[in-house]
């Protein structure tokens, strides 16, 4: 099953903040640390605050932080509520799709046992889970950005 890319960067969210917790980040940082685009990531954001998962706070200071900790935020449930149903083939829509065979067939039983197996996978895993390795991901993601920006003002070059 392949996640869209709302999905994936609902997860990178998560992550970035879930690496650092009760630190605020802007959409601007979170957009650096991964090298995607500020416009798809305010979607995210909004959608991630509409789940209670982030707090958004406006106005100078402002950014966004988790609203829960970590180990509440079950990583399947953010899938399904970024994904929506998943309909892995086209029997699986609400029309139930334009198939000759299916009436007879089977494949559409595999295919809900793998979804469902798929989920479960995910269900048993938090954002505690995934930050687990806080000392690394911090490295990655916010390390370059601070060194980048010493040796900046080192070369006279920073804002």
């Amino acid at each position: 099953m392949k996640l869209t890319a709302f999905t994936d960067y609902s997860l990178r969210v998560l992550v970035y903040l879930g690496a650092r917790p009760g630190h605020r980040a802007t959409i601007a940082e979170v957009a650096g640390a991964y090298g995607i685009s500020e416009n798809h990531l305010v979607k995210v954001v909004h959608h991630l605050g509409k789940q209670g998962w982030l707090r958004n706070v406006r106005g100078k200071g402002g950014g966004l932080e988790l609203a829960v900790e970590p180990s509440e935020i079950r990583v399947g449930e953010v899938v399904r509520q970024a994904e929506g149903q998943a309909a892995v083939a086209e029997c699986f829509g609400d029309s139930g799709g334009d198939c000759c065979i299916a009436p007879h067939c089977r494949l559409r039983g595999v295919l809900a046992q793998a979804v469902a197996a798929f989920d479960a996978v995910l269900d048993r895993y938090t954002l505690a889970d995934l930050v687990e390795n806080r000392e690394e991901l911090v490295q990655v993601m916010f390390m370059p950005r601070v060194a980048g920006a010493a040796k900046a003002a080192r070369a006279g070059t920073a804002p």
